[in-house]
């Protein structure tokens, strides 16, 4: 088995898989078919020594997640939509979109908590107190997201891609055969998943704020905003570390039972034909790195059912 750790995430009709040196997203054209696009990974990003120091590597993957996670994105909205021909990875459309999401997430879950908590800061005494309500309003924001989009039909299926994707990684790191029979049987849980680093974010962010006291509001906004390259850094390695473990250590696994239930809420049960899409992404990346030659050439459009 190798020992990088295989990941990916759910997109529309579809999902992206992502190794060490290829990424591949198949998604289910309205035809039945599924389409399939890969391409190496050849940015410095991925190639670098300080991509993969500890700490900084956490930021680089992060920031490869955002941008692979918006490129393949918008290539599976244009194959859902039968516009295949027209897929563009990159350009003014691409950047803008992440710019935009990017705001939006800085805003509503790191900088409006904190706001919230300005208009009754006067009547709260305790600094430590003031920081916990604000960690905890974050923390119900980022819930109530989850559910609130969750219940949009289209996101459903979304998440059931999730769940499909999450399966076949386990399947493939349990050395079971990447065969719709086989990925079925196993979890729609992971603890690799972007689900349960986000939940350490939020819970991290409680605690490093809390040593930062309360000085005046632009100080503490600031504060929020630098807060989080290190928050996201320190997450993905309690991530990295926890996964490697949970098997074999009792405490660990207790320790990342709320990320793992968090996932109950972002991964749907996935049928067959989603397991089908997950397992042509994965075997695509895996014949892209040389451990597998089961998958159609490179642009190629794979019968679906």
């Amino acid at each position: 088995m190798n020992d990088f750790n295989y990941g990916g995430q759910a997109v529309i009709e579809g999902v992206m898989m992502r190794g060490s040196k290829t990424m591949a997203v198949a998604v289910r054209h309205p035809s039945g078919e599924i389409i399939v696009h890969s391409e190496p990974l050849t940015a410095r990003i991925y190639t670098s020594r300080w991509g993969k120091l500890p700490f900084v590597r956490g930021l680089a993957l992060l920031w490869d997640a955002l941008v692979l996670g918006i490129r393949t994105l918008m290539f599976s909205a244009d194959v859902a939509l039968a516009e295949e021909e027209d897929v563009s990875f990159g350009g003014p459309l691409m950047w803008g979109t992440l710019l935009i999401s990017l705001l939006f997430a800085v805003g509503f879950f790191f900088l409006m908590p904190l706001l919230l908590v300005s208009l009754v800061d006067r009547y709260i005494t305790s600094s430590l107190l003031s920081n916990i309500i604000e960690g905890a309003i974050r923390l119900t924001l980022f819930l109530a997201y989850v559910v609130a989009i969750g219940r949009l039909p289209d996101i459903r299926r979304v998440f059931a891609y999730h769940g499909a994707e999450h399966k076949t990684i386990n399947a493939y790191e349990d050395g079971a055969p990447l065969e719709t029979e086989a990925v079925r049987a196993y979890s729609t849980a992971h603890a690799r998943c972007g689900t349960g680093f986000l939940l350490v974010v939020m819970v991290l962010f409680i605690f490093l704020a809390a040593l930062l006291g309360r000085p005046p509001i632009v100080v503490r906004l600031l504060s929020r905003l630098l807060l989080i390259p290190v928050v996201a850094s320190l997450a993905y390695e309690f991530i990295k570390f926890s996964a490697a473990r949970c098997q074999s250590n009792a405490f660990i696994r207790a320790l990342i039972a709320p990320n793992l239930a968090l996932q109950g809420l972002t991964t749907r049960e996935p049928d067959d034909s989603m397991l089908e899409v997950a397992i042509a992404a994965l075997k695509r990346v895996l014949a892209g790195e040389g451990l597998s030659e089961e998958v159609p050439e490179a642009g190629e459009v794979k019968e679906g059912v």
